[in-house]
């Protein structure tokens, strides 16, 4: 143990996609600016460089061997608990010394509905009036997993009663109905006078695409950016970071 504290490694799942891997770089800088001190690495499970092994490698290498691992996402689904601890795990067993912890997935959270309101802002600046006769398309890539669908769902009703939306509904670019262009005409058959679509997606890609394309198709009124790199993701990958720590030293404690 070296005092120095644990390096902070922002685990993603990558994309074919450059515009993926670009968004992982410019948040994984805005973390460094929110934690002067800490060493901040990213890597990404498949399609993109530097991949995850490789990093630990690296770490290990330079004697950095203590590591929190923050998953880049929004949902604990399948890549939160199996692929992810999976590599994990396999390079514990292979870089003798390597600690790592990985940390909570980033959802659900209040600052994430921040960020998607402020995207939807920039979007249209009128985006956030008249919030009772608009319905939001709450629209993440998808996944098949029931408790992970319930928890968008549970995403989808809180930032209802919270932000007095008329509704808002989830949407899946793969894997669950609706996809969300069946979303924004169901609302539009409710009778909402406006339909806007903010993306639960952190990074540009084939799935946001569908996203994309989907809304268009419908004719939603607002269609939200992806939430990038936004300080708000930067500030709760800090949260998580330091959640983390504080867990592994009451475990410490205890132990």
């Amino acid at each position: 143990m070296t005092g120095r504290p644990p390096t902070l490694l922002i685990v993603a799942h990558g994309s074919r996609d450059a515009r993926h891997a670009a968004t992982v770089t410019a948040l994984a800088a805005r973390v460094r600016t929110l934690a002067p001190g800490v060493s901040v690495a990213h890597g990404f499970l498949d399609f993109a460089a530097p991949r995850v092994e490789t990093v630990l490698a690296g770490l290990h290498a330079s004697s950095r061997r203590e590591v929190v691992a923050l998953p880049l996402l929004l949902n604990r689904a399948f890549h939160a608990t199996t692929d992810i601890p999976a590599v994990l795990a396999g390079e514990q067993a292979r870089l003798p010394g390597l600690s790592v912890r990985q940390a909570a997935v980033l959802g659900p959270d209040p600052l994430l509905t921040r960020a998607l309101e402020r995207r939807l802002a920039e979007a249209d600046s009128a985006a956030l009036a008249r919030r009772s006769d608009t319905g939001v398309v709450l629209a993440s890539a998808g996944t098949s997993d029931p408790a992970a669908r319930a928890a968008l769902e549970r995403v989808a009703a809180g930032w209802r009663a919270s932000a007095g939306w008329g509704a808002v509904v989830s949407a899946y670019a793969s894997a669950s109905a609706p996809d969300p262009a069946q979303a924004v005409r169901a609302l539009r058959s409710a009778g909402l006078g406006r339909v806007v679509v903010a993306p639960y997606v952190i990074a540009p890609g084939r799935l946001p695409d569908r996203i994309a394309a989907g809304a268009r198709e419908a004719g939603a009124d607002v269609l939200a950016p992806v939430l990038g790199a936004a300080p708000e993701l930067a500030e709760l990958l800090v949260r998580r970071y330091a959640a983390a720590r504080r867990e592994r030293r009451t475990a410490a404690l205890v132990g």
